[in-house]
């Protein structure tokens, strides 16, 4: 029988895991190797940075989502891929081997180089399966911060994730930390917030920003940290406390040692099917694929993906015809701002209240909750 082997247990898999549930094919072994037998749900990272979800809840039960489509999952993550004997090593020593083999392992960050001994506390926003350990660090560490001082938090990266992660950031700080002066400073490489969106959710979302106490830096890079603070591209420091860095996604080391297909950033080309480019038996989806014309790394396209990828590794397995993905053109982003509000984004259109707030959180509930058994 064909061996289907997922790499990663990101958004895509859940939906592929939950196609094998719903139509089991008793001719398929599938086997899952992830890092943890729950997944973080990315969507769901800014309520629960903001204090307004537990960790728990923003997760994914992956081990129950195996058991109900028949998967065994492996917890240890992928060190090393040999393309040609089809076999993955795993970071517990194992070797698995396969027939066909999906890989949704998301994505990391280029860490920013540092010169100085003064340097801010850094905060790598990715990769997100481990978030949670670094941001309990960081909780711990404002927890020893001197009565009635001033602190100054600097997200290095624009875009919708940056702007709601600041906000949601300093929600939280403000809430742990009252006696202390919290300011915000956003570094954003275009010339204007939510470039790709229309002129009304511009305005919305530097109206939120300017609200919570945040300036914003546009058209430079954040390229370093330095004594005291972000050092930028146009050679300017900002002053920092905190950074948190939200910038330079790139694929896993790991990747570059294998013979897949990849660019510059270490994210694998793939074709229309998502299979990887060249291949019939290998698949990438969500942030680690690299896809043409290029696409955002956001949760929502692994989300669209899922659905699809499903059908095309069951028909991998059988060597059947695959189908290929359509993109949308243009996807609803609901941009939490920290204070029970939300802005809704898609196209041109945008409307921000308390009540698209509550319309997110009924959503990101209601997608866990697909996935997961009743608690």
């Amino acid at each position: 029988m064909p061996h289907l082997l997922l790499i990663g247990a990101g958004h895509a898999h859940a939906f592929v895991l939950e196609a094998f549930a719903q139509r089991p094919d008793p001719n398929i072994v599938i086997t899952v190797v992830s890092d943890n037998a729950l997944a973080a749900y990315s969507g769901s990272i800014p309520a629960w940075l903001s204090g307004e979800y537990s960790l728990r809840e923003t997760q994914i039960d992956v081990a129950a989502l195996c058991q109900r489509a028949g998967a065994t999952l492996v917890q240890s993550p992928a060190v090393a891929l040999d393309t040609k004997a089809r076999r993955v090593t795993l970071a517990n020593g194992d070797i698995v081997s396969f027939n066909v083999a999906s890989l949704n392992v998301g994505s990391t960050l280029a860490t920013p180089a540092n010169s100085g001994e003064n340097l801010p506390y850094l905060l790598t926003m990715r990769p997100l399966s481990s978030l949670h350990h670094r941001w309990q660090l960081l909780l711990n560490e404002v927890e020893q911060l001197p009565h009635g001082s001033h602190q100054r938090v600097v997200s290095v990266g624009g875009g919708a994730a940056g702007c709601e992660t600041l906000m949601s950031v300093l929600a939280k700080l403000r809430q742990q930390r009252p006696d202390i002066t919290w300011q915000g400073a956003l570094v954003n490489a275009s010339d204007t917030l939510l470039p790709d969106a229309g002129r009304l959710p511009r305005w919305l979302i530097r109206r939120a920003m300017r609200r919570a106490g945040i300036a914003v830096h546009h058209s430079i890079h954040g390229i370093a940290l330095a004594n005291g603070g972000v050092l930028t591209s146009e050679g300017e420091l900002i002053d920092a406390d905190i950074v948190l860095w939200a910038t330079g996604a790139v694929g896993h080391l790991w990747l570059s040692e294998t013979a897949l297909p990849l660019d510059e950033q270490r994210f694998i080309h793939v074709d229309k099917t998502l299979a990887v480019s060249g291949t019939t038996t290998l698949f990438a989806a969500g942030d680690c694929a690299q896809f043409q014309p290029p696409l955002p790394k956001a949760g929502v396209y692994a989300v669209r993906q899922g659905p699809l990828l499903a059908e095309n590794l069951r028909s991998a397995c059988h060597g059947e015809p695959l189908t290929a993905w359509q993109p949308p053109k243009h996807v609803l982003a609901l941009i939490g701002t920290g204070d029970g509000h939300a802005i809704a984004s898609k196209g041109a259109i945008g409307f921000s209240g308390r009540w698209v707030w509550q319309w997110k959180k009924r959503i990101d509930a209601r997608f866990i909750a697909r996935f997961n058994p009743p608690f």
